[in-house]
Parts: structure tokens; sequence; C-alpha cells
């Protein structure tokens, strides 16, 4: 074995002896003596084993292979770039850890839905008198009949602190989100944080339930590992999407009453509206009630790539291509790839087909010269507004993700989900022959 390593030397070279990746900041090294990635729990599907060990010799359920080394045989390497857009991580060491034990929770459940209000007093009155939790829920929730009306739940209900939408910002106070309902309550939590997002635990409790992969029948035994830390975590990446608009009146329109209530409203730019939104899906420009094609040119990093002939696009996240991308005609994608998607939507042309792209970039939506009609822009199916000539939208990776609490792990959780909710190749199986008609076929055969 000895021997084996010294040959192993002698092929890699003095200078591959000990490679420190420059994009993990020294937290990965890569030598001939330990060809695993530095952190023991962060091994990846194609890591080999350390030399003279058969126990470190195993497969696991990692998505990413080990950081790769830059250097290309004797003389080439990668030219290296301090500025560093973004870190993969191992999806099987992605686990949620607290600094200090969380004190309070927001509960988000799905408005008019007279099923949930049982599940809803359940949960808050354990997370108050089992765990002494400070408990936020949205304004219009408690004023829901059932609820407001409820003797029982009264004591309860004046303990709750509540907040409206677009005029208190709570992002610095919540430690964690649960979510009651379906996959549109995920998407309205990730639209109350614009920066840093809590953990989000989500209960299936809507109709489909692609993002929400906790049953509520045991939610007791799972709040409490995931208070305890005992969870692993995916992280759903998000868009950052900026829409600079022409001013077209003397009085810039308000965004959502913020800039009334002290919450940050529209910038400008040169004299232009500049509105920003954090996106957990995907942003759809389409041509509105138009009869005519939209007609949108498509930019990367500054390049014009190509222009957009049809109902529209879609410009979506990993976590997006299970939605509308994926109606769309687009791949689907587990959410630990970096890529942003652009699928067009019902293109007139035989060959545009749906496309990836590295998360990093930055994409630049206008609308044509020659084009006929506006378009509109939706995000996560909400803020629609018009886009008109002079008007951009520029779309890129944002820096926080949504971090969402799985059931089992990264992998297991997504696959579960396409089967159980899509229904992902489900076929009849193939009947198999039977061994007298097999030897007949053979018999003929021969």
């Amino acid at each position: 074995m000895e021997q084996a390593k010294v040959n192993m030397s002698k092929e890699l070279g003095p200078d591959t002896a000990a490679y420190c990746c420059p994009e993990c900041r020294g937290d990965e090294s890569w030598s001939c003596k330990h060809l695993v990635r530095g952190r023991a729990k962060s091994r990846s599907l194609s890591a080999s084993p350390a030399l003279g060990s058969t126990k470190e010799f195993r497969r696991t359920r990692s998505l990413h292979g080990p950081c790769p080394v830059t250097t290309f045989g004797p003389k080439a390497c990668v030219l290296q770039n301090p500025q560093t857009i973004m870190h993969i991580q191992d999806p099987a060491s992605q686990r949620l850890t607290w600094n200090k034990s969380p004190k309070s929770v927001l509960v988000i459940k799905k408005i008019r839905d007279a099923s949930l209000l049982q599940p809803f007093k359940e949960l808050c009155m354990y997370l108050m008198e089992e765990n002494g939790m400070i408990v936020y829920v949205e304004k219009k929730v408690l004023e829901d009949p059932a609820i407001a009306c409820d003797d029982n739940f009264g004591p309860v209900k004046k303990r709750f602190c509540t907040f409206r939408e677009d005029y208190d910002d709570i992002s610095n106070q919540i430690d964690f989100i649960i979510c009651l309902g379906g996959d549109g309550t995920l998407l309205y939590a990730s639209s109350l944080f614009q920066g840093s997002v809590p953990p989000v635990m989500a209960f299936h409790l809507g109709s489909l339930g692609f993002l929400t992969p906790f049953t509520f029948k045991s939610f007791q035994s799972q709040l409490t590992q995931v208070i305890e830390g005992n969870a692993a975590v995916v992280l759903r990446s998000r868009l950052k999407v900026r829409v600079v608009k022409e001013p077209r009146s003397k009085k810039m329109a308000e965004h959502n009453g913020l800039s009334e209530n002290g919450l940050p409203g529209p910038s400008l730019e040169g004299g232009k509206q500049a509105l920003q939104y954090q996106v957990l899906n995907e942003v759809v420009i389409d041509r509105g009630p138009s009869s005519y094609l939209s007609n949108v040119d498509v930019y990367l990093d500054g390049h014009l790539i190509t222009t957009v002939q049809g109902d529209g696009v879609i410009v979506s996240t990993p976590t997006g291509s299970t939605a509308y991308a994926a109606a769309a005609g687009a791949s689907m994608i587990h959410p630990n790839v970096p890529a942003i998607m652009i699928t067009p939507i019902c293109p007139h042309s035989l060959s545009f087909r749906p496309i990836v792209v590295p998360a990093g970039v930055e994409l630049k939506i206008t609308l044509s010269p020659e084009a006929r009609n506006t378009a509109w822009v939706s995000l996560d199916g909400r803020k629609r507004q018009e886009i008109r000539h002079g008007d951009s939208i520029t779309i890129t990776t944002s820096c926080y993700p949504l971090p969402s609490i799985c059931v089992h792990d990264p992998v297991s959780d997504w696959f579960e989900s396409l089967a159980q909710c899509l229904h992902w190749n489900v076929r009849k199986k193939q009947a198999h022959f039977e061994e007298e008609e097999e030897a007949a076929e053979d018999g003929e055969e021969g």
C-alpha cells in the first residue's frame, strides 16, 4: 500500500500534492493522501476513498461531486476569481442548527379555508402553552368569524402578535415559520421576507402540496425535532428581480402603501421608478389581454440572446421548474442545482426549446422596438403590472435562499413529491414472458 501511495504521488506531480480550492476559501482540501473532502460529513457521490481505508468506500446521496481541481496538466489552470458568486454545498450536509433556542414563530394559515381552523388552533395552543413561544399571525387571520366567535380560543387569541402585509416589518423578529395550507402559503411566506428568510416548516393541508412535505397528524413530535435542531434543510434559491419603469405621471404610483407606512418604497434611478422583489418560483412575462403576440428581447450579461415571439416567457428557479415551467414543457430540476430556467410560452417557432443558464448570470428583459403591444409581468403569481417601451426587468439569482425544512432529506423529499403529487413516470407495468412462451420461442429460433 505504501508503494501505491508513492506511485500515485509521482503521477500527480509535486504541484498537486496538496491543492486547496480557492472557491471554498480553504474549507476543502485535495491531496494524494486524502482524496475525500475536508469535512467528513460532506462526502459526495463521486468522492474517492482514502488510501488504505475500506470503510470510506461508499456512495452517498449527494448530487454534487467534490470541489474540482482547477489545474489541468503541467501548465494550464483556471484564472482565479476572488469574487465568487455562489458556493455549492453538498445537500447531504445541509442540516438545521440554532445559535440560540427559537422563541418566536410566524404561523401562516391559508385564508378562507374552514378545514384549517382546528389544526391552526391546536398548533398555536401547543406552541404557546407547551413551548412558551411568541406566535405571530397576520391580522386578517384573527378576523375570521370562526376564530373571533370562539370563546374557548379567546384567552389564547389575546396573546398573539399581529401584523399587516406591506405595513409592518417583522423580518428581524421571527425565528422560524410554520405554513398551514398548500404551496401558495410557502410562496406567500417568501414574499414577506425580502432579505434573509427564517427556516420554513410547511404542513401539507392544501390541494397539491409539492413544497409542503409535512403531515399534520404527528406535528408535535416533528416540531420537537425542528426546535431541537434535528432536521435537514433544502436551500431553495430565489430570484432577485428589479423592475425599472419610465415615469408616466408627475406623482409616481405608490407601491402597496409602503412609502406611507415607514417601509421602503420605490427608489428612483435616473428619474425612473425602480421596484425590487424576491421571487421563489418564477417571473412570467406574457402578452396580457392583447390578441397580438408578445415581442420581448432577452439579454444575458448585456448580450441579446433572443427575441421571444409567442404568448410569453417564464424565468424560473429550480423550485419553480415543477410549477408553470413544467406545464410549458421545461425539465424539472432539483432545488440544489444552481441554475435559472428560460421557458417560452407557446412560442411561434418550432425550434425554441427551454434552456438552462448558470445561476450567476444577469438576465434583462425589455419590450422589443417592433412590439405591437405592451407586456405584463407577474412575480410568483402576484404583483402583476404592465411593461411598456422604456421599461426593463432585470433578473439574477438572489443571495437570500429560502431554507425549507425537510421530512427526510433534500433528495428523498423531492423524489417523493414527484411521485406523490405529479405522479412522475407512472405507467402500467409491461407484462413479462411466461417460461413456456420463452421456451417455445427459443425452440422456433433453433
